[in-house]
């Protein structure tokens, strides 16, 4: 089991319901929700955390999978005495939050799934495995330029080049095998989440954006 989170944050609302924001792969908390999470505090307690490996959270001590990481974010909220809360995800922490809705529903209020991906189709899931092999042999530097065309368009790269370098810094910074072990779980773990039984009954919101190649409205 990885451990939990050794740095974590909670920006107080007394007596507001909790939100728990999950950051996606490569990324940080702070370079993912820094400017987004006071924006929240005066409706929620806000609750921010690395993921296993990433930013300030040590190395996981176990095996990397949804169902591992859906456990060491309920030892975090356990740990905080958090009964339930809101879980909002980004990319692979949308993945995350869904199972933490299938393996323990009575703790979760609300899903928040960001960008995440889903049923990719046969074609678009082998290119998925495909670049996550590539991880693997080379660390986040083997696609971090394919990385960062997807997640900004031509334009935003002109506009904000500062911002994009930035974002490349913190995806670099990964320890090599734990950003390739995080990376298969995003490629492989949709299969967990398809058409799950029981299904899903969670209030939720689904959002993607028009340019997202990763994770496209279909």
């Amino acid at each position: 089991m990885p451990d939990a989170p050794a740095e974590d944050e909670i920006i107080v609302a007394p007596g507001a319901p909790v939100a728990v924001l999950i950051h996606g792969l490569g990324l940080t908390r702070a370079s993912t929700w820094g400017a987004i999470a006071p924006g929240l505090a005066d409706r929620f307690r806000v609750l921010t955390c690395d993921l296993p490996g990433h930013g300030e959270t040590v190395q996981p001590d176990g095996p990397v999978n949804l169902s591992a990481l859906g456990a060491q974010l309920f030892d975090l909220v356990n740990e905080l005495a958090i009964g339930q809360a809101a879980l909002v995800g980004f990319s692979l922490g949308g993945m995350i939050n869904r199972r933490c809705g299938m393996d323990q529903p009575g703790r979760v209020s609300a899903l928040a799934i960001l960008n995440s991906p889903h049923e990719r189709g046969p074609e678009a899931q082998e290119l998925v495995e495909a670049r996550a092999r590539d991880t693997g042999a080379g660390g986040s530097g083997a696609t971090i330029d394919a990385t960062l065309e997807r997640w900004f368009t031509p334009a935003f790269c002109g506009d904000h080049p500062d911002a994009v370098d930035r974002v490349r810094a913190v995806v670099l910074a990964n320890d090599h095998p734990n950003y390739a072990a995080h990376r298969r779980v995003l490629a492989e773990g949709v299969r967990d989440l398809i058409r799950p039984d029981p299904p899903i009954t969670h209030p939720d919101l689904v959002m993607t954006c028009e340019n997202d190649s990763g994770s496209t409205p279909p």
